[in-house]
Formats: structure tokens, C-alpha cells, sequence
């Protein structure tokens, strides 16, 4: 019964990530290919990988943007960089927010461009937080029933 609850618990929480904009049909996607006999924990490598990876580069950016000179080039490197791993899986929010942060490298403003991150960075600890959330529920569940995947 309490695996069950937790199912629900982790349905409910996917539902709203997906009808907040947090992720798209990627995503799904993801999670269909390890549903569907993939490997067991692929979706929580793939999550904490693309985490690790936004956390490094959002503080890459912010590094660059403390300098006395910009070099936009590379502030722009890096947020497409974000915004491909963003793409990847299904991290819809912080694709757009990263799609509108290149305008602002592109225009070379370093005050768009602070703001901006501000932005990512706030949409990234969202969506961490709920990939966090959604990987202890799935933790609780396979704890419940070992074949559950």
C-alpha cells in the first residue's frame, strides 16, 4: 500500500512538472525508454549528470560575467551549451530562459546578461529540486518492490 501512495506521490509530481513547463515531451521520452525494459536507473544518471554539468556551467557564467571585460563569445559558448543540455532532457523552462539569455549576449549587455542568469539559475534550483524530489520518491518505490525499476 505505501508503494503505491509513493507511485502516486511521484505521478502527481511529474504531472506538475510537465503542466508547470518544467519539462517537455523529452523527458517523457527519457523516462518511456527506461519504462520500457531500458536500463534501471537511466533516468536518474541522466538527470544527475545534466545537474552537475548546468551547475558547473552556471557558475562558468557567472565568473565571466564578474570580469572587468566581458567576453560575451564565451558567456553566449556556454549558455548554448546550457541550453543543449537543457534540450536533452526535456528541461523545457531552462531551454527558453537560455534561448532568451543569448539575445542578451548577442547584444553584449552585461546587465541583461546578469539579469538573465539570475533567471536560469532561479529556473535551475527549481528544476534540480524537483529532479531531487522525484529521485527519493523513485528511491522509496524500488526500496518497496526491488523489481519496480
Amino acid at each position: 500500500m505505501a508503494a503505491a501512495a509513493l507511485r502516486d506521490q511521484l505521478s502527481a509530481l511529474l504531472s506538475s512538472m510537465l503542466s508547470q513547463g518544467l519539462v517537455d515531451e523529452q523527458f517523457q521520452q527519457l523516462q518511456m525508454l527506461q519504462d520500457d525494459g531500458g536500463t534501471p536507473g537511466f533516468v536518474a544518471e541522466v538527470v544527475t549528470l545534466f545537474c552537475e554539468d548546468a551547475e558547473r556551467i552556471i557558475n562558468e557564467i557567472a565568473n565571466l560575467l564578474e570580469q572587468p571585460v566581458v567576453n560575451f563569445d564565451k558567456v553566449d559558448a556556454y549558455v548554448h551549451q546550457l541550453k543543449g543540455s537543457s534540450a536533452s532532457v526535456g528541461a523545457q523552462k531552462v531551454k527558453f530562459t537560455c534561448m532568451q539569455f543569448r539575445q542578451f549576449c548577442q547584444d553584449k549587455s552585461r546587465d541583461g546578461c546578469l539579469m538573465a542568469l539570475a533567471v536560469v539559475r532561479n529556473d535551475f534550483y527549481d528544476l534540480r529540486n524537483k529532479f531531487q524530489t522525484m529521485l527519493q520518491l523513485e528511491q522509496q518505490i524500488q526500496a518497496y518492490d526491488p523489481k519496480q525499476q
